[in-house]
C-alpha cells in the first residue's frame, strides 16, 4: 500500500510503501493540545518504511507514563506530521489529517477515551480503551 502525505504549506512531504500497523483515534490531552482539536486520528507505520523530505522540527513531549514522545511538525506552517514514541522503537505514528488520501481509513480503536471531550460519541462498534493501549 502507498501512503503519501504532507503539511499544509507543502514544505514537508512523506511517503511509505507499507501496510499500516494500526489505525486509531487518540483522545489524550497532549494530542488535543498539539492538534488544537478534540482528538487525533493516527496511523502507525514501521519507521524504516517512512521517507520524509523537507525541514521538520521536533518537540519532545512527556507522556502520562513519563516516556518521551517526539512530536514532529513543519516549522513553517505548524502542521503536526508524526509522533515517535521513544518507548516503541521502530514505530512512527502519522497524523492522518496530513494524508493525501484518507479513503482507506477505518480506525477500529479509540484510546485515552477517559480524556475524550464530553461531546464526542465513541461508536459502539469500536474498541474503546480508557488509557494507553500499550
Amino acid at each position: 500500500m502507498k501512503i503519501d502525505g504532507g503539511c499544509l504549506c507543502g514544505q514537508v512531504r512523506y511517503h511509505a510503501e507499507t501496510e499500516p500497523l494500526f489505525q486509531a483515534v487518540c483522545h489524550c490531552k497532549n494530542c488535543q493540545k498539539q492538534g488544537g482539536t478534540a482528538f487525533s486520528v493516527i496511523v502507525g507505520v514501521p519507521e524504516d518504511s517512512l521517507h520524509v523530505s523537507g525541514e521538520t522540527a521536533t518537540y519532545e513531549d512527556t507522556s502520562d507514563r513519563g516516556t518521551i514522545v517526539k512530536r514532529v511538525f513543519c516549522p513553517r506552517c505548524g502542521s503536526p506530521i508524526l509522533s515517535a514514541p521513544v518507548a516503541r522503537p521502530g514505530m512512527l505514528v502519522l497524523k492522518a489529517g496530513t494524508l493525501d488520501d484518507t479513503s482507506w481509513l477505518d480506525p477500529k480503536v479509540h484510546v485515552w477515551t477517559e480524556s475524550a471531550m464530553a461531546f464526542v460519541k465513541i461508536p459502539d462498534d469500536v474498541m474503546a480503551v480508557p488509557r494507553n493501549a500499550g
